[in-house]
């Protein structure tokens, strides 16, 4: 059941890196989660760390819970229960006097402001050349100026490969291009923490490459956290200190790539990974 693809990283390499995370400090936290829609529960009294520095890779079956999680840290989907901590810092509640009192709109913002997104969907401003889209969040909410904006703008459209599209506008670019733009709009905020989800699933076959070469520079050319959710199985093992799969609103199981993709032992996970690696 073993993925392979042309840039696995060894267990050496894992082994490495393990080491390198040991001290870390956490980056999210989540404690006793829980999250219903109606009569279906997506979150169930979830526990679940990523530490600083770390690439996770979520992956699970539809409805099992994995972009609920990305959408409670982007404070779009409120936990009806648990609590949430990105850093050291409490997301959407607060202490007052021993008791435990929702988070205010300025702190939901400003612990927000620490995570950037992409989404499958690249949502850019059809109006705004390619520039703009990146430059825009830094200037009015950042406080930047123009001229310092558009300078890490241009230094991000370069990392993604798009230097020589700044002036084009998002109806000139493939969907690949779109995406990258989304990806060099959510680095311009300088986030700690950057969450990927499903950032393929809307391409076409022959674009999915290129958009998984750029994660795949930032998750081994940089010291950023990390969390993926992606139905990419080599990728997975390519770029994640660790995979998570996710069933039912939990954790299932855990570990390093070569662990969860070799040897899972989990009867949902076992199922679930032969029945994607057979697409």
């Amino acid at each position: 059941m073993a993925v392979t693809s042309g840039s696995e990283g060894s267990p050496h390499d894992e082994a490495a890196r393990a080491e390198a995370l040991k001290g870390a400090e956490p980056m999210v936290r989540f404690e006793k989660v829980h999250k219903s829609f109606g009569s279906l529960t997506v979150l169930r009294d979830l526990d679940f760390s990523v530490k600083s520095g770390e690439k996770v890779a979520i992956i699970g079956p539809s409805g099992s819970g994995k972009t609920t999680i990305l959408r409670v840290l982007m404070t779009l989907v409120k936990p009806d229960g648990g609590k949430v901590f990105v850093g050291d810092e409490p997301l959407w509640h607060r202490e007052l006097d021993g008791k435990q009192l929702p988070a205010g709109e300025s702190q939901l913002r400003r612990v927000r402001n620490r995570i950037g997104m992409v989404f499958q969907h690249f949502n850019l401003f059809p109006n705004m050349s390619v520039l703009r889209n990146v430059t825009e969040a830094p200037i009015h909410v950042k406080g930047l100026s123009r001229d310092e904006a558009e300078t890490r703008g241009k230094e991000l459209l370069d990392t993604v490969g798009l230097a020589d599209k700044a002036g084009a506008f998002p109806s000139q670019l493939s969907g690949g291009q779109k995406q990258r733009v989304a990806i060099a709009r959510a680095l311009a905020m300088d986030p700690d923490l950057m969450l990927f989800d499903e950032v393929t699933s809307a391409l076409d076959p022959e674009l999915v490459g290129e958009v998984l070469g750029i994660l795949r520079k930032l998750a081994h050319e940089t010291n950023m956290t990390m969390l993926i959710v992606t139905h990419e199985m080599g990728f997975a093992r390519d770029v994640s200190d660790r995979v998570v799969f996710f069933d039912a609103g939990q954790v299932a199981e855990e570990g390093p790539p070569s662990k969860i993709f070799s040897e899972p032992e989990n009867p949902r996970t076992q199922s679930f990974l032969q029945a994607v690696l057979q697409h």
